[in-house]
């Protein structure tokens, strides 16, 4: 079972290995059982969709053609970018009063 991951949606990463590295980007969603996670406009995946014709609406088909959407990236792949300097950094918890907080190590800055 993977544990709770520290990386969360919004947070802006940078890749720091595999065909996209030293990018940045903001996340979209994680998959925590998966492990993975899906940074925009990264790891770019091109799908072919034939165009379909919807029998309830007048006049409105779904879009065809060659479709572009982000594809998944395991999330020891990419490193939180720290709050204060821009820097990637690896992701700590500490609790504070029994509030579960996320500490950039290179900073020890609160990561939210």
């Amino acid at each position: 079972m993977a544990h709770k991951p520290r990386i969360r949606r919004e947070d802006t990463v940078k890749v720091i290995s595999g065909k996209d590295s030293g990018k940045t980007g903001r996340v979209l969603r994680v998959e925590p059982k998966r492990e993975r996670v899906f940074v925009e406009g990264l790891n770019l995946q091109k799908r072919h969709q034939k165009p379909r014709t919807l029998r309830d609406v007048q006049r409105a088909q779904e879009v065809g053609g060659i479709i572009e959407s982000e594809g998944p990236i395991h999330i020891s792949n990419v490193k939180l970018l720290d709050p204060s300097n821009d820097q990637p950094t690896r992701v700590g918890v500490t609790r504070e009063g029994g509030v579960r907080r996320r500490v950039a190590k290179s900073s020890g800055e609160t990561v939210d």
